[in-house]
């Protein structure tokens, strides 16, 4: 067997000799294999492969472009994954789009009158993968979320244009990226039910985590979020992940653990909390609301000195990263700061001012609250009191409700008397 082997090579690799065409056809293929067959590709080896596609594309007939453009299309794909050049990820997609464009020329190989082969659905779902990487934008990521869900209808691994065991991976990618969308657009059962196609993924605990923090079970969020966060780091950190766990969306370590943070603090857990959220700010130094949470979790321990450090530094944060220092959330920090210095009059401002900026939807009604708030602690009985009754019922679980309702209460009584 093994003699018959190489003499069959031999033969092709004479053969080759005399035939530039098949030449690099030969070469182009065994340099895409060398790639498909890492876990984790080199740069050099993917490279070697895209310059050995464009050569082989040069000189080959119409029915072996579609392979020839997917095949450059994968080691750009896996080229950039490692360096993170989002222009890759783009001549990925453009190659995999002239695969796409190609298509159906591979008919000439196929018996005559056989009908025409349908554009294969693991290669579109490649393809919004790829561009999804590349730019995230809501534009791209509507294009995308169209092509995953049509090939996802009826998904299918028939084609001889990718091993089976990779085609199905490919398509639990696009069901990760499915899930990803409907979980930035707050839709828990759709992402749920997308994640559960790609198991082990991390995705799943941590919609999970979501779902257990909306129904205020913090600590069961926080369990969550930690299982959550172990399957991350063990995919993505390391050694980094395979090619393809690499196909969906990466996680957002500092704002996940921001995420985390915060539940363990409402949890009651504000040493584990300040940790957390100390490896937060250390992923992502420039977040105001990692400061923020932080700041919170000091002042319910007590260390006031400390959480007014964190809510200066939180207000700074946020007026550094804003266009034109018009920034509500640095306002409703620095407002924070007013307050616990009993400043009330000018806490008030403060969250007034913020009133005016744009700032996140969540953060809009603590705004309101805090801007009641002050004006209650600052004596106002009357019209601030009844107004920060019914901004209570808006406000995050992070707004100080308890605080506020015995500040509502102590000046109904003032009232009275």
């Amino acid at each position: 067997m093994k003699a018959c082997a190489l003499a069959l090579l031999a033969a092709s690799t004479l053969l080759a000799s005399e035939n530039p065409a098949l030449e690099l056809t030969l070469k182009a293929q065994s340099d895409f294999e060398r790639v498909a067959s890492e876990l984790r590709p080199r740069i050099p080896d993917a490279e070697a492969c895209m310059q050995s596609q464009a050569a082989a594309l040069a000189l080959s007939p119409p029915e072996d472009r579609s392979l020839l453009y997917y095949r450059n299309g994968f080691c750009a794909f896996a080229s950039a994954e490692v360096t993170g050049n989002a222009r890759e990820f783009l001549v990925a997609v453009e190659s995999f789009e002239k695969a796409i464009e190609a298509w159906p020329a591979r008919s000439r190989k196929s018996a005559k009158r056989a009908p025409l082969e349908p554009v294969f659905g693991a290669l579109r779902v490649f393809s919004a993968i790829a561009s999804l990487h590349g730019d995230p934008g809501v534009e791209v990521t509507a294009d995308a979320r169209q092509q995953i869900a049509a090939a996802l209808e009826s998904p299918s691994c028939t084609s001889d244009l990718m091993p089976a065991a990779f085609c199905t991976q490919v398509l639990a990618g696009g069901a990760q990226w499915l899930g990803w969308m409907a979980l930035r657009g707050n839709q828990l059962d759709e992402a749920a039910r997308r994640f559960s196609q790609a198991p082990g993924s991390g995705w799943g605990e941590w919609v999970q985590g979501r779902r257990e923090f909306d129904s205020a079970r913090f600590g069961a969020a926080a369990g969550h979020y930690a299982k959550a966060i172990d399957e991350w780091k063990r995919i993505w950190q390391g050694d980094g992940p395979t090619l393809p766990q690499a196909l969906g969306p990466r996680p957002q370590y500092a704002s996940a653990l921001a995420d985390w943070g915060g539940a363990r603090l409402l949890a009651g857990d504000l040493a584990g909390a300040v940790v957390t959220l100390d490896a937060s700010i250390q992923a992502d130094s420039a977040s105001p609301f990692a400061l923020f949470l932080r700041a919170r979790a000091k002042e319910l321990a007590g260390q006031k000195n400390a959480a007014l450090a964190d809510y200066n530094l939180a207000s700074r944060t946020a007026f550094a990263a804003a266009v034109d220092l018009a920034s509500g959330e640095a306002h409703i920090y620095h407002g924070i700061v007013l307050y616990l210095r009993q400043d009330f009059a000018r806490a008030e401002e403060e969250f007034a001012s913020a009133l005016n900026f744009e700032m996140t939807g969540a953060l809009r009604p603590d705004a309101r609250a805090w801007r009641h708030l002050a004006g209650v602690a600052g004596g106002f009985c009357g019209a601030s009191r009844e107004s920060l009754s019914l901004a209570l019922v808006g406000v995050s679980p992070f707004f100080p409700r308890d605080e506020a309702r015995a500040r509502a209460s102590a000046c109904n009584a003032e009232s009275i008397r």
